[in-house]
């Protein structure tokens, strides 16, 4: 059993994909080529906005979104504290200040309650983390944001399909970023993101932004990266964007089969009135955590544990000085969480070895 089966999938996809790409290799144009803006008006569509622009990352595509916003040095950005480093390094790249704000138990995501307090002079911004495949609570967000005049980013690197109370994720915010790392809902084969706005003029720096600040070829109107999105996995992408919404509808299943086959076991995981998940990750709670882990080990079934450490307990930010009680969800959420196999061609026996092998763990 695999963690993520990407080769079933590619199984079922294979002459597809090899076409989309044969028709790029003979048309020759590997960067921002017709496959890249034909992949983005078919994002913009499914997500439901006006602009999608691809490019080389999720970390790319918020590091991307927060320069277009013009983030300066010092400004200081409220981000969750359980959560991939990316969300925090990439304020930190630009010379920002990211502030921690603790979690909901439930769902994991950025407690708005807890949001106001963390607000300063200097803070430019919120990034809002939708963790697992669940959207945040965007329309709480929202508000705090234009309370206090503070830009919101959705970081939609593990929700892309989901939704929130009927609207989908990627359109939920000034601007939102994904991530089509190979092991997302929406994987490419390779490094892949994009940016969502419906702001056309936020978009249009976007675009120049991520190929050097150029508005046109040797004339660089801004200080930008090289975060091109290339050719090859936008053709990719195009196709597995075909067979997407089928996808999400088995993760919905293989999710409800852990639930009902964990139920008694474990705290499985909380998907909100109003919220469908993508499922990024099957992650429950365990406080028996590495006996479960040690068990499953030896017989083959992995696990992952996402995350390990708060962000403010990780080196990089160790000289803030941060106290545990300032932040105790998250904190608790990283001595308990536990992910188990997840991908939309797992089947039901597949699960309940993994629900066997749980319950035998807890004996």
């Amino acid at each position: 059993m695999l963690f993520i089966d990407l080769r079933r999938q590619y199984e079922s996809y294979k002459d597809q994909i090899r076409s989309e790409l044969d028709r790029v290799l003979d048309d020759g144009r590997f960067i921002l080529g017709p496959a890249v803006s034909e992949l983005e008006a078919e994002l913009a569509k499914y997500a439901g906005v006006k602009n999608a622009i691809g490019c080389s990352s999720g970390t790319d595509a918020l590091l991307l979104a927060m320069m277009a916003l013009g983030l300066k040095a010092g400004d200081e950005v409220i981000v969750p504290d359980f959560t991939f480093f990316a969300t925090a390094e990439t304020v930190s790249l630009l010379g920002g200040v990211p502030v921690f704000v603790d979690i909901q138990p439930d769902t994991f995501n950025v407690d708005p309650d807890k949001i106001e307090s963390k607000i300063s002079a200097r803070t430019r911004g919120i990034i809002a983390v939708s963790l697992f495949g669940q959207c945040a609570d965007f329309d709480e967000l929202t508000q705090i944001a234009r309370k206090h005049n503070l830009f919101l980013i959705e970081d939609a690197a593990q929700s892309f399909g989901a939704t929130y109370k009927g609207r989908k994720s990627c359109s939920l915010s000034e601007i939102a970023t994904t991530s089509f790392y190979p092991a997302k809902p929406l994987g490419a084969y390779g490094d892949a993101g994009a940016l969502f706005t419906n702001d056309d003029a936020l978009a249009e720096r976007v675009r120049n932004t991520l190929n050097h600040g150029q508005i046109s070829t040797y004339k660089h109107r801004y200080v930008g990266i090289n975060g091109r999105l290339d050719s090859l996995q936008a053709a990719i992408l195009k196709v597995k964007l075909r067979h997407f919404p089928w996808e999400l509808q088995l993760r919905q299943k293989v999710a409800s089969w852990y639930d009902k086959e964990l139920a008694g076991l474990v705290s499985t995981p909380c998907v909100r009135p109003g919220n469908s998940s993508s499922w990024a990750q099957y992650t429950v709670r365990a406080r028996q955590r590495l006996s479960i882990q040690k068990h499953l080990r030896e017989r083959d079934i992995p696990t992952a544990v996402h995350y390990p450490a708060p962000l403010h307990h990780q080196e990089a930010y160790s000289t803030m000085g941060i106290c545990d009680e300032h932040l105790p969800e998250s904190v608790k959420a990283s001595t308990e969480v536990l992910s188990f196999p997840m991908h939309p061609f797992l089947t039901l026996d597949e699960v309940r070895t993994v629900a066997a092998a749980v319950g035998e763990a807890l004996q």
